[in-house]
């Protein structure tokens, strides 16, 4: 498995680390990239879209040529995990004329709809596809408003949606990357093996 992380900004270490777990549970060896220039993309079988500031990452992901690649990605069916501010990049409304959305999630989200940096939280999360709830690190987080008619969703908390699927796409509202749960991350990449406990 080819695995690139869009590293223009935001975490990639910690991604990193949870493919190739999640990878090695499938004895799947893994090459981790990190991608901050065109040309990349296209070589890989999987992206991650990390968090980090959604108006820096989609500025330079458009400057760098990036984001067509990860369109054609998507369109190609291979999958995608988008967490956090690479919710806010791939949906189709971020509500920010700062953000120029990827619209690759038919979904519309609020920013730091769940407050800011002093607001974040965690919580056991139930998930779709997940036979024990998820612990969930919640950091200045968005919430999804408006929910397109294919896409399904995995999570929510206190009735807003939090996690979906959209075709190839797996995007969450929260950090998976800071915990030692690898799930979300299988939930993503590997998507018809069997339900992760």
């Amino acid at each position: 498995m080819y695995a690139g992380v869009i590293a223009v900004q935001g975490d990639v270490a910690e991604h990193a680390a949870a493919i190739e777990n999640a990878a090695a549970a499938h004895d799947e060896p893994a090459e981790v990239v990190e991608v901050r220039e065109s040309g990349i993309v296209p070589d890989c079988d999987v992206l991650l879209m990390p968090g980090g500031e959604s108006t820096t990452i989609s500025r330079l992901i458009h400057q760098e040529g990036i984001a067509d690649e990860i369109r054609d990605h998507v369109a190609a069916g291979k999958p995608v995990l988008a967490t956090c501010a690479g919710l806010i990049v791939c949906s189709r409304d971020a509500k920010d004329d700062r953000v120029d959305p990827l619209s690759v999630v038919d979904v519309t989200v609020d920013r730091n709809a769940f407050g800011r940096q002093k607001d974040s939280f965690e919580a056991k999360v139930p998930v779709e596809g997940l036979d024990e709830p998820f612990h969930a690190v919640f950091i200045r987080a968005p919430a999804i408003d408006d929910v397109g008619e294919a896409v399904e969703t995995l999570a929510t908390v206190d009735g807003r949606p939090v996690a979906v699927r959209d075709g190839p796409v797996v995007a969450t509202a929260f950090h998976p990357e800071l915990t030692a749960d690898p799930r979300l991350h299988d939930l993503a990449f590997f998507p018809d093996s069997e339900v992760i406990a």
